[in-house]
């Protein structure tokens, strides 16, 4: 089943379940409260059906409170960032829960003078609250997972420092159920910057796996309905700048899509610039091949 948050014709905000790929059947409450309870799984009678043109997506979870990230959690990428430690050693860290955009959105830079880069991301909904959850059953905490871009600026600052800037987080387009999504060790991730491929992962190569990663957050924090943790990105990260358009497409997952603008962006205020790990002068894509041409 594929869920997502949207706006009504008529400016009210609900959430939903997508059918056929374009019917959106209305289920009448934000999603933390659908996946808090049991997902229905037929449509509620005289429940609203619009067409997916007729609403506006909003982020997977709009208002998340928290979103969970792992740092260096791929050797790959560990080693294209001259990093001397991954999650091993380096845990987790917050993103700012204001950081969210949805699917189609804008990635507002803010500075004229700093380096921003992209990292596309498997990320996963909690469904089930837990605190110190054992690793053999943090999938039963999942409520879904989604897409979903961990923008970065480079330099010394605090990680939830660069990467918590409004719209530093786009995700979606919509939560896809664990039943749907299946294995995910089978699942691959790709990232696009216009018709460049720059990332192209396979999930079984996380060094933390999802299990892992979950049952650990669960000991350092209550996981809350609705948080969002994402899982950390693979090799190919690089610089993003204005008007370049971005894709991450994960297998039976999604593809999430945003542009870039760096309107109104001024001169940075603090000195990190020079500091921090030092990442790949420049990309070499994968391959060049329109995303759009990609299969849907």
């Amino acid at each position: 089943m594929k869920l997502l948050s949207f706006i009504r014709p008529d400016g009210v905000a609900s959430a939903g379940r997508l059918d056929s790929g374009e019917r959106v059947v209305d289920l009448g409450r934000p999603l933390p409260a659908l996946i808090a309870d049991s997902m229905p799984q037929e449509t509620p009678p005289g429940a609203d059906v619009f067409h997916l043109a007729e609403v506006t997506l909003q982020p997977v979870v709009p208002e998340p409170s928290k979103i969970i990230a792992a740092p260096v959690n791929y050797r790959d990428h560990q080693a294209e960032m001259n990093e001397a430690y991954h999650i091993d050693a380096l845990g987790i860290f917050l993103k700012a829960p204001s950081s969210v955009v949805a699917h189609g959105g804008t990635i507002r830079l803010p500075y004229t003078d700093r380096r921003f880069d992209q990292e596309g991301e498997l990320a996963l909904v909690i469904g089930r609250p837990g605190r110190d959850i054992d690793v053999t059953d943090a999938l039963h905490h999942v409520a879904g997972y989604t897409c979903l871009l961990d923008i970065t600026m480079r330099g010394g600052e605090d990680r939830s420092t660069r990467k918590s800037f409004d719209t530093f987080t786009p995700v979606g387009p919509y939560l896809v159920t664990p039943d749907e999504a299946g294995p995910l060790e089978s699942l691959t991730l790709r990232t696009w910057v216009g018709e460049e491929l720059r990332q192209d992962a396979d999930i079984k190569d996380l060094i933390w796996s999802v299990p892992r990663l979950i049952a650990y957050a669960s000991s350092v924090m209550t996981l809350h309905t609705g948080d969002i943790i994402t899982t950390g990105t693979p090799a190919g990260v690089g610089a993003i700048a204005d008007g370049d358009r971005i894709t991450v497409e994960i297998d039976r997952i999604g593809r999430l899509q945003a542009t870039v603008s760096a309107q109104d962006a001024v001169p940075c205020p603090t000195k990190g610039a020079h500091r921090g790990p030092t990442p790949p002068p420049t990309v070499t894509p994968v391959r060049t091949e329109p995303a759009n041409r990609r299969p849907q």
